[in-house]
């Protein structure tokens, strides 16, 4: 369990993630992953962003055509990203005729300005543009979701969308992760004077906050080439006890050496609020994809180097 400091709240050296252990979970070859003895959560590798892209509409195409038919309705979670599952899910879609008119869509999260405020609609971090550009436009307007069941979140409706998803189960929630394991916007919180305790993360809601600083620098290297003046300081998003509520849960990344840590923490580490998507192991049908890039870690690839105190 985490101790933090009782006169400002940081975690102590001591509870936070042990470089031994961060070490040799780095170490672990790419191609030993999926069927390494410690690994705590299911996870699959792929060859690179095509696969991953058809995998992930593959999939989800399927699970919706399934409980359409079963039961007549589906809600699902969807993220803005990875961007490469969104043209062969709408040819699938369109090829297939698969309705998606009985079909609930919750987005994950929204950015927004210094002031908490959305962005403009042609900014090009505004994600509800981008979803009705890349996710809806494709799609045939007879099969397309209803403009009635496509929530997109904003500081006006956190109290609505946290009532509708209360209403039933989600039935998937489809995601990627960030540099710090976050799920959504979900980030490790950085702050030394409100420490959130692994509890307080699994109940988190949905919330406004402030981006934290490793998460603009990395989405600044990212977007912007190193521009982080360009990236919304503020964000909305669903939280943990949200995205976890799925009967499925799946994560996916393609994009490489930013992602490479997490993956590895979440894998083997025990639930950790550092990195919050440690706790997909606690979910009774979660998964992890990676591209074979974003699995491969320098360390494995380097056995040469040496780190004072930290050999294994």
């Amino acid at each position: 369990m985490k101790e933090v400091c009782g006169l400002c709240g940081a975690l102590t050296g001591k509870d936070m993630i042990n470089k031994k252990d961060l070490y040799r979970w780095c170490s672990v070859a790419a191609k030993d992953l999926e069927n390494h003895p410690e690994r705590k959560v299911p996870f699959r590798m792929v060859e690179d962003s095509t696969a991953m892209g058809g995998l992930m509409a593959r999939e989800f195409a399927d699970d919706i055509k399934k409980s359409v038919e079963e039961k007549g309705f589906y809600r699902a979670i969807v993220p803005c990203g990875p961007k490469c599952w969104y043209e062969p899910f709408a040819d699938i879609i369109n090829t297939e005729n698969i309705s998606l008119r009985q079909v609930e869509i919750f987005h994950m999260d929204e950015c927004l300005d210094w002031q908490g405020q959305l962005l403009a609609e042609n900014d090009p971090y505004n994600f509800k543009t981008f979803m009705m550009r890349y996710f809806y436009g494709p799609i045939r307007p007879e099969l397309s979701v209803l403009p009635q069941n496509r929530h997109f979140l904003c500081p006006a409706n956190m109290e609505e969308i946290r009532g509708l998803i209360a209403e039933a189960p989600i039935d998937y929630t489809l995601g990627g992760w960030g540099q710090d394991g976050h799920i959504a916007y979900n980030q490790s919180r950085r702050t030394p004077y409100s420490a959130v305790t692994l509890e307080e993360l699994r109940e988190a809601s949905i919330r406004i906050q402030e981006n934290n600083p490793d998460t603009i620098i990395a989405l600044g290297h990212r977007s912007f080439g190193a521009a982080y003046q360009f990236v919304p300081p503020m964000s909305i998003t669903l939280g943990i006890r949200e995205c976890l509520s799925a009967k499925k849960v799946r994560v996916f990344s393609d994009t490489g050496s930013w992602k490479q840590t997490a993956l590895r923490v979440a894998l083997f580490s025990d639930p950790d609020p550092e990195y919050p998507m440690t706790l997909l192991q606690e979910h009774p049908d979660a998964v992890i994809t990676a591209t074979k890039e974003t699995a491969s870690h320098p360390v494995s690839e380097h056995p040469e180097w040496e780190f004072k105190g930290i050999q294994v």
